[in-house]
């Protein structure tokens, strides 16, 4: 099945809807990273893998790219095929995907500590009625260049803020594996 996200992105480009994010100026002594993922969510797939069907169902697909220069980082995720008018949330990690959601380890932090929408990058969204989202965060900060982020993984529901569950998305729900 041939893959559509390229025609979406060009469709709401020319629309005037898909803007895309600033470009990043780089900075002389700071190595600019950009990583990037797409593909249609498969239950073999080794790059974009589907750990639920019901969340994740078959044709949904995703495309993101994380650009880090200058001490600051944008990332912005483009979902289609999603159960549509719902929540998800979807976080960076720290390995590739694999066959379970486990083997995309924990989220990438800038430091370790405590999950914050500060310190990881989260990238909650909530799809049209049509299972189609976007979502965009911006940090104040840049990828350790030999620990960059391996894989966005999306999650079952929308991540909770603060209190001691913070950080917490529900279920792996499927994965893309970045480079």
């Amino acid at each position: 099945m041939p893959t559509r996200l390229p025609v979406i992105l060009l469709a709401l480009l020319v629309a005037g809807c898909g803007a895309s994010p600033p470009q990043l100026a780089h900075t002389e002594g700071q190595p600019a990273t950009t990583l990037n993922g797409s593909g249609e969510f498969t239950v073999a797939g080794a790059s974009a893998v589907a750990y639920d069907r019901k969340l994740a169902p078959e044709g949904a697909q995703a495309s993101v790219t994380a650009e880090s220069s200058g001490g600051q980082t944008i990332t912005s995720l483009v979902v289609e095929g999603f159960r549509p008018s719902r929540g998800y949330g979807a976080h960076l990690h720290t390995k590739p995907c694999g066959k379970t959601g486990a083997d995309a380890g924990p989220h990438y932090q800038h430091r370790p500590g405590p999950a914050s929408a500060d310190n990881e990058i989260w990238l909650d969204l909530k799809t049209d009625a049509t299972g189609a989202g976007r979502a965009t965060a911006r940090h104040p900060w840049g990828f350790d260049p030999a620990t960059p982020p391996r894989s966005l993984v999306l999650h079952s529901k929308e991540t909770t803020a603060t209190g001691p569950d913070a950080g917490n998305a529900g279920d792996r729900i499927a994965c893309l594996t970045i480079s």
